[in-house]
């Protein structure tokens, strides 16, 4: 199992600390070193610093958002950042929820999101391939456009710049059993939000026959220290923030991942606590039970003993979410 740095998304500002992190974790073996975005920094401009300050580490994005670019200008992307880093490059995608899609980016979240990805990855792909102008008859990423608003002008192109690598990594990230059957099918890898190393039938059959060389690369928060209840804290801050904040009421997928992994009746009423401004309620509401399966938390020992769970599974890359570089450091000497 290699292990991988997340240092998601930035909040108020840039983190000082993120290039030294990605260094440490390169000193320490790490494999790869991952950006996200949400509504605020985006994922490749501070992958591309981090490329610029390390030399080995693979870099990847968890997640690009689907809506932020068109798929080509995505691949763009992509294919320069892999020319940039030496092909470091590992693109992860997503679609995010309607909140996002329809209330940041302004567009439509897709009737169909199985489709709307598979026509996303198909035009990814025909660019890093560069055999033929992109071409596409989708419902949702046409290329040539050939909507009632166009001129009729556009024709099929090709990328200017060859590609380092045509078989650069795409990974997605899926939470839905059937969504979850598409990537393996579709995609080099997944990457689950939330994994619990006994429960890997909550994301169905496509998990018990996935591809050979597949990557099943999940994001885990770590934590080396004696309490473990403390420990849970940011785990049990960022629960109730994705499943109380992130999407509405009446459509959250995080809550709804929450759900099928046991905890219906919790996932309603951090979503209600959130909803109505009770944000410290909401965090309090997340059962420690739930914060602990996902993660690692604890003194070292327990960690260790934990940490042979995810190994048994299908998991070939854990992502660490750590913003503590002993525990990267303990991580990296149990992996060993």
């Amino acid at each position: 199992m290699r292990l991988g740095l997340a240092l998601g998304y930035w909040g108020r500002g840039p983190d000082a600390a993120h290039v030294p992190l990605a260094q440490e974790a390169e000193r320490l073996g790490y494999d790869s070193v991952w950006t996200a975005e949400s509504w605020g920094s985006d994922a490749f401009t501070p992958l591309t610093w981090i490329a610029a300050r390390t030399s080995t580490i693979k870099l990847g994005t968890a997640v690009a958002q689907m809506a932020a670019r068109s798929p080509a200008t995505t691949a763009m992307h992509a294919l320069t950042l892999d020319h940039l880093s030496g092909g470091r490059m590992m693109l992860g995608l997503g679609l995010s929820g309607p909140q996002v899609v329809e209330g940041w980016y302004g567009r439509p979240f897709p009737a169909s999101p199985l489709t709307a990805t598979r026509e996303y990855v198909d035009v990814v792909r025909q660019v890093l391939r560069r055999t033929a102008p992109v071409s596409l008859d989708g419902r949702f990423h046409p290329l040539p456009y050939r909507g009632p608003d166009g001129t009729g002008l556009g024709r099929p192109l090709k990328p200017i710049t060859h590609p380092l690598r045509a078989g650069l990594p795409v990974l997605l990230g899926a939470e839905g059993p059937r969504n979850v059957a598409q990537t393996a099918r579709i995609a080099d890898g997944w990457l689950p939000l939330y994994w619990a190393p006994d429960r890997p039938e909550v994301y169905g059959e496509a998990v018990r026959d996935l591809p050979a060389g597949f990557r099943v690369a999940p994001m885990v928060r770590a934590k080396v220290c004696d309490d473990v209840a403390a420990g849970l804290l940011p785990v049990k801050a960022m629960l109730g923030f994705y499943i109380g904040g992130m999407g509405h009421a009446s459509r959250n997928f995080h809550a709804d991942l929450m759900a099928r992994m046991g905890y219906p009746e919790a996932a309603r009423r951090i979503q209600e606590l959130f909803l109505a401004g009770r944000r410290e309620e909401a965090v309090l509401a997340v059962p420690d039970a739930f914060a602990d399966e996902i993660s690692l938390v604890g003194p070292r020992a327990r960690i260790a003993e934990r940490l042979e769970s995810w190994r048994r599974g299908p998991v070939t890359d854990l992502l660490v979410l750590s913003p503590d570089p002993c525990t990267l450091r303990v991580l990296a000497e149990l992996n060993s």
